[in-house]
């Protein structure tokens, strides 16, 4: 595995701990009692990590766009992980927006984007798993079936 790739799958799954790190599971289930995992219980570190490492997928989705997109063929798959992808990246920035002190976002919205933001993210989940389930094609694009 290549270095690009080990930090691809290092961030996300970095942001899938610490977007659901923001949820009070980890104090609810008692992990956060855990010696040395004191840090998930709290909100705001989460939430500015969860931040930093968005930027860093943006870093790394930006960069491969332009190789993804000369692809010559894609297949059903390779479109659902894709607007996956888009989904999770339009929802986070309205996410974002919402966070910001000067923005106002009816509840009812505010809803609907925390939803499917986290829909995207289960069925990018759920879509990855099963591609690589058929084809042992990985997430990164790369696999037995691909060049």
């Amino acid at each position: 595995m290549n270095k690009p790739t080990l930090v691809f799958r290092l961030t996300v799954a970095a942001l899938l701990f610490t977007g659901f790190a923001q949820m009070p599971i980890f104090a609810r289930y008692y992990l956060a009692d855990v010696p040395g995992f004191g840090w998930t219980a709290d909100y705001y570190f989460n939430h500015v990590a969860h931040y930093i490492l968005a930027i860093v997928l943006l870093a790394i989705l930006g960069w491969r766009l332009p190789r993804v997109l000369r692809r010559p063929a894609w297949t059903a798959m390779d479109v659902i992980v894709g607007l996956c992808w888009a989904g999770i990246v339009l929802t986070g920035i309205v996410r974002v927006m919402k966070n910001q002190p000067d923005s106002y976002f009816s509840p009812t919205l505010v809803m609907w984007v925390d939803w499917l933001h986290l829909g995207f993210v289960m069925l990018l989940g759920t879509a990855s798993l099963a591609r690589f389930m058929t084809t042992g094609t990985k997430a990164s694009g790369r696999g037995s079936n691909r060049p």
